[in-house]
């Protein structure tokens, strides 16, 4: 009975971390904690392999990862209008996405995969699609200080 619990145990810490891997979900609202268009949680930090679901709980929103703010090597992501999308993030690092169309209301948020290797890269980048907000022009700034 012994050797049969530590064959299981080593089969366990052995296994590929996919089985391990967590489920997370962020809501698409029109109104939320941080006011209008947002993503919530805006800010969520995961592992690799952990999977999130994009709910299309209110109307006329999206996520699409945003060209240049994922790390190298990273999955682009574009889900359809009013339809949830799954995502599953295999790459460490920071990734910003957005609702395509309410980016110029800043309707963005951040996910730190394991750790921010590539942070800096997207704080630059930060800058230059700032430029496209209309409103809410700190709240990208915002959430990569909470990195």
């Amino acid at each position: 009975m012994k050797a049969l619990k530590i064959i299981f145990l080593t089969l366990i810490a052995l296994s590929p971390l996919s089985i391990i891997s967590a489920d997370y979900t962020v809501k698409m609202l029109n109104n939320g904690k941080e006011g209008l268009m947002v993503f919530e949680p805006a800010v969520l930090s995961i592992q690799q392999g952990d999977t999130v679901l994009f709910e299309a709980t209110d109307v006329s929103h999206n996520s699409a990862s945003i060209p240049g703010m994922i790390p190298q090597g990273a999955m682009p992501w574009t889900g359809a209008m009013n339809q949830d999308i799954k995502v599953t993030f295999d790459e460490e690092g920071v990734y910003v996405y957005q609702c395509t169309p309410h980016s110029m209301m800043a309707m963005v948020g951040v996910i730190q995969v394991g750790a921010p290797k590539n942070l800096e890269i997207i704080k630059g980048k930060a800058e230059d699609q700032k430029k496209v907000f209309v409103m809410n022009k700190e709240r990208l700034t915002n959430y990569l200080l909470e990195i």
